[in-house]
């Protein structure tokens, strides 16, 4: 599991703007739009959850599970409920709430949405035809190679003739057996047995 430097810079600077306006002081006055924090709300942890997400190179599905986690539930939820417990004069809001949680899901949305097209047009690409149940899987990144085969391969008639002079002990050297006469081959005569021949000179 890889971390994605850029993004982790954005996250961490989003974090400290978004925490510098929403723990100030209750007369700190905050941007609004039409007399509401609301859109801020919602801008703030759509950026929040679009930053996260493609912090961690890893699969698709541990990504979603970690970006729910850590920005809808945690930043989204949390950050409200631990700002109406701190005396800092600001009042619990459950629309914040709302509208931190719906900016997150709808960015949470996007990039797996993206993601999971990303994935299939690199397989397109590199010719990969995908396993039922491997679909979460990022292939490219090793996730589920440990269960392919390894070991000897047997190589092919064609590579083997290419490479005679290399296999050359490998190739029978017996010689061939011999000829009587008239094309028969002495391998292919069959011993007659004693009596039967006996019994022709008697005749």
């Amino acid at each position: 599991m890889r971390i994605r430097k850029p993004f982790a810079g954005a996250f961490i600077a989003l974090i400290f703007l978004s925490a510098a306006a929403g723990f100030s002081p209750s007369d700190y006055s905050i941007p609004s739009y039409k007399q509401s924090d609301k859109a801020l709300h919602f801008v703030a942890f759509f950026l929040l959850t679009l930053a996260f997400y493609w912090i961690l190179e890893t699969s698709r599905r541990k990504v979603l599970q970690y970006t729910f986690i850590v920005c809808t539930i945690g930043l989204g939820v949390a950050s409200e409920v631990a700002q109406g417990l701190l005396p800092i004069q600001r009042e619990f809001d459950p629309y914040d709430i709302a509208a931190n949680v719906s900016g997150s899901l709808i960015a949470l949305a996007l990039c797996n949405w993206y993601h999971k097209r990303m994935i299939e047009r690199k397989r397109a690409a590199r010719g990969y035809n995908a396993v039922a149940g491997d679909d979460e899987l990022d292939v490219e990144l090793g996730e589920g190679v440990d269960g392919q085969e390894t070991g000897v391969v047997r190589s092919t008639v064609d590579v083997e003739l290419d490479r005679w002079d290399e296999n050359e002990e490998d190739w029978e050297t017996t010689d061939p057996d011999p000829v009587i006469g008239n094309g028969v081959n002495a391998a292919t005569v069959v011993a007659v047995p004693e009596d039967l021949e006996d019994g022709k000179k008697r005749s």
